[in-house]
């Protein structure tokens, strides 16, 4: 049976070897259920849209990040883009007007209104858009993969959010990052978002806290944005 090494830090490998925990079985479920997932979004991303529901077959999706799929297929339509593109998921995200992928964007100070206002047009083609472009395949399993990495069970606006800033290629990422959007910086944003989230919702269940914890993390997180941008325009970081 092959074997794949596996890299801890020292705390954490301390901690295994004291615990006894089983390593092997653990890293195989986890890697078992990894794979299942980022296969099953590739297969998704695959192939003609139809004219069902065209975010019906993403699995693990939020509603939110649903209808922002849904959004994004719409726009390319209309425009008569020849594929769906990572611009139109952008276009998605902000135009669903309520989800955690804008209260991270305003964390980190930038306008999603902006950022709408400069995604560039799709050139109309004679074919309504029937497909997923590369890029926006891409960027969906991206999301995937951050969504794993952070031990989530589910994709939400915020791991869309977090693909489309690390995929490369599509008009989506680029118009992001030339908003000033990092992908350390943003994953940051989405982690103290998320966590923010969850205790005020604990703290006071009947309020909606979405709006109140982007405010709390704009606040807490610029200081630590401002000290890594920083320090990555020192040492040359990308």
């Amino acid at each position: 049976m092959p074997k794949i090494n596996v890299y801890l830090p020292d705390e954490l490998a301390e901690a295994v070897r004291e615990s006894g925990v089983p390593v092997s079985a653990i890293c195989q479920r986890a890697l078992e259920t990894s794979v299942k997932r980022v296969t099953a979004i590739r297969a998704a991303t695959i192939g003609e849209l139809g004219d069902g529901d065209p975010a019906g077959k993403l699995p693990h999706f939020t509603e939110r990040a649903r209808t922002t799929v849904k959004i994004a297929v719409e726009k390319a339509r209309s425009e008569g883009a020849a594929e769906v593109g990572t611009e139109h998921l952008l276009h998605g995200i902000i135009s669903e007007g309520n989800n955690m992928a804008l209260k991270v964007l305003l964390a980190t100070e930038i306008d999603p209104k902006k950022l709408l206002a400069e995604l560039p047009a799709a050139t109309a083609q004679d074919q309504p858009a029937d497909k997923f472009s590369g890029p926006l395949a891409n960027a969906f399993e991206l999301a995937v993969t951050e969504a794993i990495t952070m031990g989530h069970n589910y994709i939400g606006c915020e791991h869309l959010l977090l693909g489309l800033v690390a995929e490369q290629d599509g008009a989506g990422g680029q118009a992001l990052r030339a908003a000033g959007a990092e992908l350390r910086s943003i994953r940051g944003a989405t982690a103290a978002a998320l966590a923010g989230f969850v205790h005020h919702r604990d703290q006071s269940p009947s309020k909606d806290p979405v709006s109140a914890v982007a405010a709390l993390v704009g606040q807490q997180l610029k200081p630590l944005l401002d000290r890594l941008g920083r320090l990555e325009r020192h040492v040359g970081l990308e």
